[in-house]
C-alpha cells in the first residue's frame, strides 16, 4: 500500500476517530483528513479529493445511512466502512452504494490498514471488472454495426460478406480510421438513402 495515500476519516465520534487516525499514521500514513460532521461533507471530498474514504458510524439511522449511500455511489473511490451493528438490509445497500469494505463492530488501531489495503484492493479489482465490461460491450457494440454494414454493402452492390468485409477494412485503411467508424458511416448512409 503507498503511504501517500489522501485519506479523509468521516467520523461523529472523535475518539473512534482518533483510533483510525491513529491507526492509519501507524502504518505510514501522512495526508490524513478527519472530519466529524457527516452532512456538508461532498464538497470537502470534491475539495480534497481523497484517495480512499473511511466512513465510520457507532450506531447508524436510515437517514445517516442514506445519505452517506448517495454520496458514496457519487464518489468512485476506494470507501471503508465502520459499523457497531447492521443487518442485512444494511450490508447489501452498502455494497449496492459502492462501499469496498463494510465492517461491523471490528474497529481497532492495528486492524485499519488491512481494512484499508483490502478496501482499495478490492475496489481497483471491481474497476478493472467494469472497465473490462465496458469494453466488451463497446466491442459487441462495434461488431453489430460492421455486420450490419457488411449486409448493407452485400444487399446494395450484390458482394459476397468476405468482399464486403475487405471493402469495409481497405476503406478504413484508406482513411485511417476504425473499422468501426467506417462501418458507421455506410450504416449511416444506408439510412439517409433508403
Amino acid at each position: 500500500m503507498h503511504p501517500d495515500l489522501t485519506i479523509l476519516v468521516i467520523d461523529e465520534n472523535a475518539i473512534r476517530a482518533s483510533i483510525i487516525e491513529e491507526g492509519l499514521r501507524d502504518a505510514g500514513h501522512t495526508h490524513v483528513t478527519v472530519v466529524h460532521e457527516v452532512f456538508g461533507i461532498a464538497r470537502i471530498i470534491e475539495n480534497l479529493k481523497p484517495d480512499v474514504v473511511i466512513i465510520d458510524i457507532e450506531n447508524p439511522n436510515r437517514d445517516q445511512m442514506e445519505h452517506l449511500f448517495q454520496l458514496t455511489r457519487s464518489v468512485s473511490r476506494p470507501i471503508a466502512m465502520f459499523v457497531d451493528r447492521s443487518d442485512t438490509a444494511s450490508i447489501e445497500a452498502a455494497v449496492d452504494a459502492g462501499v469496498s469494505a463494510y465492517i461491523v463492530d471490528g474497529l481497532k488501531k492495528e486492524r485499519v490498514k488491512p481494512i484499508l489495503d483490502m478496501a482499495v484492493s478490492r475496489f481497483n479489482a471491481f474497476s478493472r471488472l467494469q472497465r473490462e465490461l465496458a469494453d466488451a460491450r463497446n466491442a459487441l457494440e462495434e461488431r453489430k454495426v460492421i455486420e450490419r454494414a457488411k449486409g448493407i454493402l452485400m444487399k446494395m452492390r450484390g458482394l459476397p460478406e468476405e468482399e464486403a468485409f475487405a471493402l469495409l477494412r481497405q476503406t478504413a485503411m484508406n482513411e485511417k480510421k476504425k473499422l468501426s467508424d467506417i462501418a458507421q458511416s455506410v450504416v449511416t448512409a444506408a439510412g439517409l438513402l433508403m
